[in-house]
């Protein structure tokens, strides 16, 4: 006689589990078998790998002048008869740039001349007399009186020659400004001067970029001012395209209470001949190099973006496919930083990445090229 048995619920339940998961491989495998199952796309693998990357500091500024001259008429009521700078100019030091009539000048020098020969005459003269007055001091023939008269108009006659002298002086000074000359060496950027205009002293003719040199000031957040030092490598792209390497001269010593920014001074170098030169005013990027660092890394086009995450594609060893959510970081040229979400040693779709869904049977035909 057979006895009646039951078995436990967990007893049943392990039964029923073993059950299922042997029908879905023995599905799955006739399914592998099937003519109809081929892998979703032909793909190259990569892994990832360990590389030194430069750490960058982007930033935005103008490109300015480094010293701007401001070069003015130090004539006062004379006719400009002659323009010679225009703007763009490169010129050197001590170049012509504008002039001004010279006749009237010329002969307030002469003037000024002739006063000078006319007081050394008088000068000569009163020195005689006073020479005079010393040798009879002693005979009594002249009074104290006279003595100190003749005395005093020889002092006197010296004051006048110096007086003419000084103004010779200042008359030749003017006859030199009449011509309008470049105090250093630089490109002429702005012109005010116009040939007939009879301008006053200190009326501004011309600007001028000292040196033709150009710097970038980039504003930087104060938290980030810190990691920036005196003669750091830049490199600075203009609006126009224009990419132009330079280095800090200067970080400035205060930070704008209303943006938080401070400046940060940057010599440009001269761009390459072929290359069309920044302009003073242009709006700039670049980026300060603060060192490098070594990081986790993927070839580009082995990196998906969909619905704003960045995802790889894991070969399993069943070719088939796994969708990991990664965080990107720098992009060097074809290579992607990794900050987390990826084991260093995944074997990773390196080409078709992007028409991949997860568990897509794949495949692989060999190793993208480092």
């Amino acid at each position: 006689m057979i006895k009646n048995f039951r078995l436990k619920p967990a007893s049943t339940f392990l039964i029923a589990c073993a059950i299922v998961a042997g029908l879905s491989l023995t599905a799955r495998a006739a399914d592998e078998k099937k003519p109809g199952a081929k892998p979703a796309l032909t793909v190259s693998t990569a892994k990832p790998a360990q590389s030194t990357l430069p750490i960058k500091l982007a930033a935005n500024g103008n490109i300015v002048a480094w010293q701007e001259a401001v070069i003015g008429s130090q004539s006062n009521g004379l006719r400009l008869t002659k323009v010679i700078a225009n703007v763009g100019d490169m010129v050197k030091a001590g170049a012509v740039l504008a002039q001004f009539e010279a006749e009237q000048v010329q002969a307030d020098v002469e003037q000024a001349r002739a006063a000078l020969m006319e007081n050394k005459a008088n000068a000569a003269e009163a020195a005689d007399n006073a020479e005079r007055a010393r040798t009879l001091q002693a005979s009594g023939a002249l009074s104290a009186a006279q003595i100190n008269q003749y005395l005093t108009a020889e002092q006197t006659a010296k004051a006048k020659v110096k007086a003419a002298e000084a103004m010779l002086a200042a008359q030749t000074l003017r006859l030199k400004y009449v011509q309008v000359t470049a105090p250093d060496d630089g490109v002429v950027s702005a012109r005010n001067a116009t040939v007939g205009a009879v301008v006053p002293a200190g009326t501004e003719l011309f600007r001028m970029i000292r040196k033709g040199r150009l710097e970038w000031r980039a504003e930087v957040t104060a938290s980030e001012l810190g990691r920036i030092r005196d003669g750091m490598p830049v490199t600075v792209v203009a609006a126009n395209g224009t990419q132009v390497p330079g280095k800090v001269r200067m970080v400035a010593p205060t930070v704008d209470p209303q943006t938080r920014n401070g400046l940060v001074y940057v010599d440009l170098a001269p761009p390459a001949d072929k290359l069309a030169p920044p302009k003073a005013g242009m709006y700039a990027r670049g980026e300060f190099n603060l060192g490098e660092s070594s990081a986790l890394t993927v070839p580009q086009q082995a990196v998906v973006l969909r619905d704003g995450f960045s995802y790889v594609f894991a070969v399993k060893p069943d070719k088939r496919v796994s969708q990991i959510k990664i965080k990107t970081g720098r992009r060097i040229g074809d290579q992607v930083e990794i900050l987390e979400g990826l084991d260093a040693k995944a074997v990773l779709v390196a080409s078709g990445a992007g028409f991949l869904n997860d568990g897509d049977l794949v495949h692989v035909v060999a190793a993208a090229a480092k």
